[in-house]
Parts: C-alpha cells; structure tokens; sequence
C-alpha cells in the first residue's frame, strides 16, 4: 500500500492559507470603489463600467508590472509593508502616461513559505498603493512555491486597469516644437537600478551596517532610503488634466531606462527632447549609489531617474496655468527642458552638471 503524503507535507500549508486570506480582508475592503460587485474569494473580481457610458469613446488602459529586485532589500531588513505601494505605483502610473484612470488592480504573489502575518504586511501595502492611485484591489492570488523558492523569498507581480475617453487620451502625436516640459520630483530610486544598488549599496555589509545612519544620506540609512517607496502620481496628474484641460499633451513615466530611454516614449518622430541638466537637484540617495558606482553622468541618466519620477510636456500657452495649479495644490515641479525640432529623443543642455 502507498503511504500517504498530504499537501503539507508537500509544503503547502492550506489552513495557512486561509489565516492570510482573514488576515487581508480589511486591506482589500479599504481600498474598494462604489463600482466593485461583489466581494474577495470569488473566481474573478467584478467592476461596473456603467461611467464609461457617458464617454465620447471610452478605451481601457492596461498595465502590468513588479518590483524587481527592491525586494531582496525588503527582505534583508525583514520590512515589508512598502514594496506594495511600488508595485501599484510602477503599474496606476505606467496607465496614467494616457491620461487614464485606474479602476482596478490584482496582484499575484509568489512565497516559497507562506507566513499569514508577512502576507499581511506585503497586501497592506498594496492597499496603501490603491488608495493613493484610487483603485480598488478587486482580486489577486497567493501562491506557495515550496522547493521552487526559499522559505523566505517572495516575488510581486501587479496588474492594473484603467479608462480614458479617447478624445481626451494623452498623445505623443500631439507633441509640437516649443512644448514645455515640466517634471515632478521623484521620492528616489523608486524601484528601478536595483540590481546595480544592491551591488555597490548592499553586497558584502551586513543588516546591521546598514541599518547605521548615513551623513550622505541626510541621516538616513542605506536600507532607509533604498526602501522609500515609488512615489503615485495619478492623483496630483488627473486632477491637474481636469483643472487645465488641453494643456497636458503627452507624460512620460521614469522608470527602468532613466530619462534617456523613457522620455523619448512620449515624443514623435518629428521632435526631440531638449533637457536642461541644471534645472532640478539630485536626490541625496541618487547620487549615493551613482557615487558608490562610480557611474558617468550619461550613464547614470539611463539607470536611475536622477530625482525625475514623470514628466508632463505642455502646450507652451497653458505652461503657467499648470504652473500655478501645481503650485496652488502644493505639488513641487521643475521646469527641465522644451520640445525641439528632431528624430524622437532625448538631448540634453549643461552636460557634467547634474553629477
């Protein structure tokens, strides 16, 4: 007779599993919208559309995306309540750069053990991402990947889904010569480079040293500052589109790539970039891990956002009144650079300045 080997025994635990399942509840049901059918636990999450009826020509906007490897370093310091908001931030803010709304977001999360409390902390922060974007979390999966992963390990995966009204949708077609080019300072490295931070950050020093406070760092320490989350800008952009409508005529969202290979997406082939290297400071933990690698200056543009989260290009008749909104609703901005006559990307003034 074959001996009997249970799914726990197998290193599945499903009464573990239903403990996170209780321990999420209230995270999820904080982040719920007037739209959303129905409740977690469901084969499919449920969202009315019934406001896209009132649209000229209503399109959804899809995005899907995970943190990288900023986990490693979460997991080094045993904190885990903010990677989640980067996985919202690097999927609502990669939809916004159409000038969509996100509706609703599902995550997929991977353990090699599942723990109910970890998993608590990991979807609380997810929640805290839809809050901040105004999504809902309508649905997600956790899935326990024993002999596949370590006990300890995780990994993030988002999805999102949003809706813009296609006459009002942002364009890179629409971009003209003289756009004004207007950027919104990022909290950081957000969650792009890490790899390379890691190397030249982490590799070889232990918890403890990292946890030391950092004179380069303002006082903060390594694992401090390279777990400050993504910043979420689509609350601050959609009201700003609302406010100036017409004024907005492409975003693009800095992410893995830098300015170099982002902003160059928001722009058609008639038209280049012009950015202006002394118009924006450089984030203490930017120039930190540019330091520690040794990178040149052009390097670093395309590796980190060098303290550029998003970059909105204006109509150059609407620039002060976006000015003035962004200013009147307290949000900080530089204006970095213009639009010129070209091929589609990226060029930049004052070289040697920004490092």
């Amino acid at each position: 007779m074959t001996e009997q080997v249970t799914y726990a025994q197998a290193g599945v635990d499903i009464e573990e599993g239903a403990r996170a399942v209780d321990a999420i509840k209230g995270a999820v049901h904080s982040t719920y919208r007037p739209e959303v059918v129905g409740d977690i636990g469901g084969f499919g999450g449920l969202f009315s559309l019934a406001a896209a009826k009132q649209m000229a020509d209503p399109l959804l906007v899809s995005g899907t995306d995970g943190v990288g490897t900023k986990l490693k370093v979460a997991q080094m310091l045993g904190k885990h309540d903010t990677v989640g908001i980067d996985l919202v931030a690097m999927c609502a803010n990669d939809i916004l750069a159409t000038g969509a709304e996100p509706l609703f977001f599902l995550d997929y999360v991977a353990v090699g053990k599942l723990d109910s409390g970890a998993m608590a902390e990991i979807v609380g922060g997810i929640a805290e991402g839809c809050r901040q974007a105004g999504c809902a979390l309508i649905g997600g999966e956790m899935a326990e990947h024993p002999g596949v992963m370590d006990p300890d390990d995780y990994d993030l995966s988002g999805f999102c889904v949003g809706l813009v009204d296609r006459p009002a949708m942002l364009d890179p077609e629409a971009v003209r010569e003289g756009d004004v080019l207007i950027a919104l300072p990022s909290t950081g490295l957000h969650s792009n480079g890490y790899s390379l931070a890691r190397k030249v950050c982490v590799e070889g020093k232990t918890a403890e040293e990292l946890r030391v406070p950092v004179e380069a760092l303002e006082g903060a320490s390594v694992l401090e500052a390279l777990l400050t989350p993504t910043r979420i800008y689509v609350k601050p952009v959609l009201s700003l589109l609302k406010e100036v409508p017409g004024a907005v005529r492409a975003l693009a969202h800095i992410t893995g790539g830098g300015i170099t290979e982002n902003l160059n997406r928001a722009l058609n082939p008639a038209v280049d970039a012009v950015v202006d290297l002394v118009a924006w400071p450089v984030p203490p933990v930017v120039r930190y891990a540019c330091d520690k690698a040794g990178l040149s200056e052009a390097e670093a543009l395309k590796t980190f956002n060098m303290g550029i989260g998003c970059v909105l290009i204006v109509a150059p008749e609407k620039a002060g009144a976006v000015k003035a909104a962004l200013q009147q609703a307290g949000e900080a901005f530089y204006e970095v650079g213009r639009v010129a006559a070209g091929e589609g990307t990226v060029r930049y003034e004052n070289e040697g300045a920004l490092l």
